[in-house]
């Protein structure tokens, strides 16, 4: 049974900036001299992956309804690229612990500021072209899970080569749910696949995951509690404090015990029958993850690159 669509106002943005960029680092260091997270560097033009990653938040929600989740060790290049513009909440996690407490940390922050909130998540180490097709996209998740509020909604873009870096989404048979909210059920989620499952989910008209996902609140941490249950009870403690004087003390607490956890393969992966896919067209998106992608992608798009030729051949 669905739920009535959510309020106007309902909607948060969940900036994920707190990685560290393994793969790339040895060329950024060449580049730059240091092993600045890919992140935060300027590729091309003036604004960073993770400038660029604001403004497309931006679009959506105001910087009060926005949470940026950053490592403490990167504290002052955040707060030196945030500079000049209405930050929102930035929260700072101790230590890394991957990508589920990664993003349960962040949605800690919107539960305790609002319990019936829909939330899109914006990983901000990744190349997105261009913007207004990408918002397009953000928004068709968003009406979907205002009438599928049990579902979790994927961003998805098509692949054109069989990356096993990726995550990969297996769309369903289209029902109901693509004629009228433009979203296809997931009949299969392989996270990092082997060549051969790459190659057979291509086959099948298979997407990449873009880690970009909309969805309830509610939703995500029903879906925590029952399938991470040794985390949960961390990220519910922490929110009864948010904005408290116990807030910064339970902060640090909590990740002296905090597993790690993978948000796609710990999660998202045991749940294809709770997921929908969006797929994103007339876009261009790429994660970045290996130096070669960077300039194959600012190649394709007609951008000048503000790194030198030689640092990535060399890296």
């Amino acid at each position: 049974m669905n739920s009535p669509p959510n309020r106007p106002d309902a909607l948060w943005s969940i900036v994920l900036a707190g990685g560290d960029g393994q793969r790339t680092r040895p060329f950024i260091t060449r580049w730059l001299g240091n092993p600045k997270p890919k992140q935060y560097c300027v590729f091309s033009g003036e604004r960073s992956l993770f400038q660029q990653t604001l403004d497309r938040a931006e679009r959506l929600t105001p910087s009060k309804r926005r949470v940026t989740v950053a490592a403490a060790w990167h504290r002052s290049e955040v707060l030196k690229q945030v500079h000049g513009r209405e930050e929102g909440r930035v929260v700072f996690q101790p230590v890394n612990r991957g990508t589920a407490p990664g993003v349960f940390l962040p949605l800690s922050y919107v539960k305790a500021a609002d319990p019936s909130a829909t939330v899109a998540l914006f990983p901000s180490d990744h190349f997105v072209h261009p913007e207004d097709a990408f918002a397009e996209s953000i928004r068709c998740a968003v009406r979907a899970v205002d009438h599928l509020p049990r579902q979790v909604i994927l961003l998805g873009a098509v692949p054109d080569c069989l990356e096993q870096d990726y995550g990969w989404i297996e769309p369903g048979r289209a029902t109901v749910w693509d004629s009228r909210w433009g979203v296809r059920p997931v009949r299969r989620f392989v996270e990092k696949p082997s060549l051969d499952e790459a190659r057979a989910t291509m086959a099948v008209g298979g997407l990449w995951n873009t880690f970009v996902v909309v969805s309830r609140l509610s939703t995500l941490w029903e879906l925590g509690w029952a399938h991470l249950p040794e985390m949960m009870p961390l990220f519910e403690s922490l929110s009864r404090t948010v904005g408290t004087s116990r807030e910064p003390e339970m902060l640090e607490t909590i990740y002296r015990d905090m597993p790690h956890l993978d948000f796609s393969a710990d999660l998202l992966q045991r749940i294809p029958a709770r997921l929908g896919v969006v797929e994103m067209t007339e876009v261009i998106w790429s994660d970045w993850g290996r130096p070669e992608r960077i300039a194959e992608t600012l190649e394709r798009v007609g951008q000048t690159p503000a790194f030198p030729v030689e640092a990535l051949a060399a890296a």
